[in-house]
């Protein structure tokens, strides 16, 4: 093996390290060799003597081409000494004493057999990405090491120099820092406009770069469309052999782009993120950055992961422009200007204070560790992300109350899927439908198989006919959770992913099939030009974007009857009642799945104490006056409200006291009623009545008598609400003879209004004896030559009354 590596300088410090120590850390830049050759430097070594190491890589493409790199150093074949274990690939066999496996591998196999016999070490490499895998990993590995084996050796390898925090978690671990191998990088500086799209940026820079540099030229992009459309912007460059390199490309494709290319060929490499680490693209000695990344986030209002495009961190541009001095002198091409890399984030987050933990808490509840907090991490799970994923797992049935697993989540946790996904093949198991289940999980964990179609179905069909080494692998991946579910069995796609999402049970708004209603609360969005756009229900498995108007990526029509029998467990029936806004009522029955009504009609017997709450929220929004009070009860209230102006000891029965505790005395009111209007005038009064009581019934009628009974006997209504005071209005004969001002309340004078034998006003007063021996010669003098047939005589005050004429009295 080569010895120009520059970790070779210091592996004995390393070795001595572990011979002395259950744990160290190795910081070591990109390019100095850590992944490829600190794993065969620990064979030789007596603590490990026969056993197992394991060396931890936080990507397929990326253990499978460590391995490879490794086995052909040794000058072996891979899966022999050393092998490599990912999802869809494995080369490895009984005499593999290296064992190159991806984080989520490690992961089952701790937690299947904590005490991890026949390893001697677990090297995490890469662990600066910080996946929530390695972390887990890394958490459990440290558990096992404190209690059931003591000899495990434990080397986290770090990029960056955050070593010390990885040395304290381990308690005082030694660090031991690698130099990194220094060629000389030019880093330029394009700029871009914000208004122009990515590729249209990119394709130029490429053919910029290649004519100002030599050597092959790795680009970085956000995502697989931003690659393919590159390329095709760059599809027939003389002497130029082009590359795809992401996750879905298969095995092959990705080796031809890692592997040095053909003599007097130049290539060009097409790369996401997943180029950042722990490869080596031979011949590289020029990159043109983007300076965008895209990267899941989990939206915990929304309740789901999605992909954004933001801009990559500083660490991650510092890696991508390392690329091109990795084998000698390079150039970084960037496409924004040089101030803003300052504004860059300096990290990207750990995944753990962003990620669905669902997985992460069902697998520390398994571990013994129903509080995730007890391990040991770098960065502890946020509390409210742990209590959401618990809430998703009792959903799932994989926890119980106690947030212990369940033989159900122990089951789901033995499937290397997301607890939503091995969950549904489960179920679908248990249906009889298990094959299908099992491809509808590999489509939805293996993007690009069967295409991009939003129709899940038609992927589904298009991928079982697509021949090659990606979709074969798809399919024995399939095989093995089949296998390892234990069922079998063709099925409703819509109803496999409905069994993993019942809140994303999607039903149209609209005519074109635009928006979506769902289950768990959520807006959707589908194109209109698709053809799921014309069904009634969806069920919804992935989705992009906010939560509030997420566009669907992934989904299939399901009709409404499987709807019913897949979840008639979780279906209620909901009856509303609520005011029409003109004092009646409507009242419906709803089918609802969460919130999603089904189907909805009219209620025909809607229940009564609904109808009365329903009227009292009315009553509430319009206020008393809405009410039918008859006239006699609203004078009642304005004799009331003036006599406790006079007696506060009397009830207030005003409008403001009667809403202020409205809840009390109106229900009664409401019984077998339907509308507000229909409440009897009459129980009204008595409900004011009562409030009055008999004392007070008796106070009010004392200080603010109905009616002013006139000298002639006849009875007038008082108006207490009158502007002035309390008024009467009554012919002025009916006053004669009555010498002194009649008064309310011991002394309150009435105001009088004084009318004609026709009803016309003559005189408003609140002093009779004044106006009868004042200005009454002059109203008598005008009122005898308009109605001369009655009396006006000069001393009313001394008259008898009457309302006839001089005749009729005669």
């Amino acid at each position: 093996m080569s010895d120009s590596l520059p970790i070779h300088a210091v592996l004995p410090a390393l070795l001595a390290a572990l011979r002395e120590n259950a744990s160290a850390v190795l910081v070591a830049p990109p390019g100095a060799g850590k992944t490829t050759a600190v794993a065969p430097a620990l064979l030789g070594e007596a603590w490990v003597a026969s056993g197992q190491i394991l060396l931890l890589s936080p990507r397929r493409l990326a253990a499978r081409a460590a391995a490879e790199r490794m086995a052909e150093l040794a000058g072996e074949p891979v899966g022999k000494t050393i092998g490599y274990a990912t999802r869809l690939d494995s080369k490895h066999g009984k005499d593999t004493r290296i064992l190159v496996l991806t984080e989520g591998i490690f992961r089952n196999r701790i937690q299947a057999d904590p005490e991890l016999p026949g390893v001697s070490a677990v090297l995490f490499d890469e662990i600066h990405e910080r996946s929530l895998d390695s972390d887990f990993g890394l958490a459990l590995a440290l558990d096992a090491q404190a209690a059931l084996r003591p000899d495990l050796r434990i080397l986290p390898m770090s990029a960056t120099l955050d070593g010390a925090r990885f040395s304290k978690l381990l308690d005082g671990a030694p660090v031991i820092e690698s130099e990194g191998r220094s060629y000389p990088l030019d880093i330029r500086y394009l700029g871009r406009s914000a208004e122009q799209r990515i590729e249209d940026s990119m394709a130029p820079a490429i053919r910029r770069a290649l004519g100002e540099t030599d050597g092959d030229l790795l680009a970085f992009l956000p995502g697989v469309a931003e690659i393919e459309r590159t390329a095709e912007r760059l599809e027939g460059l003389p002497g130029i052999a082009l590359h795809r390199l992401h996750g879905s490309l298969d095995p092959a494709a990705q080796r031809a782009a890692i592997r040095k290319g053909a003599p007097g060929t130049r290539k060009i490499v097409l790369a996401t993120s997943i180029a950042e680490t722990s490869l080596t693209i031979d011949g590289v000695r020029i990159v043109v950055d983007s300076g965008l990344a895209r990267r899941a986030r989990y939206d915990r209002s929304g309740g789901m992961t999605r992909l954004v495009t933001e801009r990559a961190s500083q660490a991650a541009v510092t890696q991508r422009a390392g690329r091109a001095a990795r084998q000698g002198p390079g150039v970084c091409y960037r496409l924004w200007e040089e101030a803003a890399t300052a504004g860059m984030p300096p990290f990207d987050p750990p995944e753990i204070l962003e990620a669905d933990l669902s997985a992460l808490v069902l697998d520390c509840a398994i571990w013994g560790a129903a509080d995730p907090g007890t391990l040991r991490w770098l960065d502890p799970p946020p509390d409210a992300a742990v209590a959401e994923a618990r809430e998703r797992l009792q959903l799932l049935d994989a926890l119980d109350a106690e947030n212990r697993p369940t033989p159900h989540g122990r089951r789901i946790a033995e499937l290397p899927l997301p607890p939503r996904l091995a969950h549904m093949i489960l179920a679908a198991s248990e249906r009889g439908w298990g094959h299908t289940a099992a491809e509808v999980a590999v489509l939805l964990s293996e993007r690009g198989l069967g295409g991009n179609d939003a129709d899940l179905e038609q992927r589904l069909a298009r991928w079982r006919r697509e021949r090659g080494t990606r979709a074969d692998a798809a399919r024995g991946l399939a095989g093995r959770w089949q296998r390892m579910a234990g069922g079998d069995g063709e099925g409703p796609v819509a109803a496999c992913i409905a069994l993993a999402f019942p809140d994303r049970i999607a039903k149209r708004r609209g005519n074109n099939g635009e928006d979506w209603a769902s289950s768990g609360g959520r807006g959707f969005r589908l194109d209109p030009a698709s053809p799921l756009a014309a069904q009634t229900y969806l069920a919804v498995a992935d989705v992009q974007g906010a939560a509030s108007g997420a566009r669907i990526l992934a989904a299939a029509a399901i009709a409404p009857d499987l709807i019913e029998s897949l979840f008639a467990d979780r279906i209620e029936t909901v009856r509303r009642v609520r005011a029409d806004g003109a004092g009646g009522i409507l009242a419906t029955r709803e089918r609802r799945l969460g919130s999603l009504a089904l189907s909805s009609g009219q209620d025909d017997s809607p229940d009564p104490a609904a109808i009365a709450a329903a009227l009292l929220e009315a009553a509430r929004k319009a206020g008393v006056a809405a009410l039918p009070f008859s006239e006699h009860a609203r004078a009642l209230q304005r004799r009331a409200t003036f006599a406790r102006r006079v007696d506060p000891a009397i009830p207030d029965i005003g409008d403001e006291a009667l809403a202020a505790d409205m809840e009390d005395w109106l229900p009664p009111l409401l019984d077998g009623k339907r509308s507000l209007g229909a409440i009897s005038a009459s129980a009204l009064t008595q409900m004011l009545e009562a409030r009055l009581g008999w004392a007070g019934k008796t106070a009010v009628d004392r200080l603010a008598p109905e009616a002013f009974v006139s000298p002639l006997g006849s009875h007038h209504a008082i108006d207490y609400a009158a502007e002035g005071g309390p008024a009467v209005e009554l012919r002025v004969q009916a006053l004669f003879g009555l010498a002194a001002h009649p008064v309310v309340a011991g002394n309150v004078p009435l105001v009088l209004r004084l009318t004609s034998p026709a009803g016309r006003p003559i005189q408003t007063t609140k002093d009779l004896p004044g106006f009868w021996s004042g200005s009454w010669a002059a109203v008598a003098k005008e009122m005898r030559g308009r109605y001369p047939k009655h009396p006006w005589p000069d001393d009313p005050a001394a008259a008898a009354p009457t309302l006839r004429t001089k005749r009729a009295s005669g």
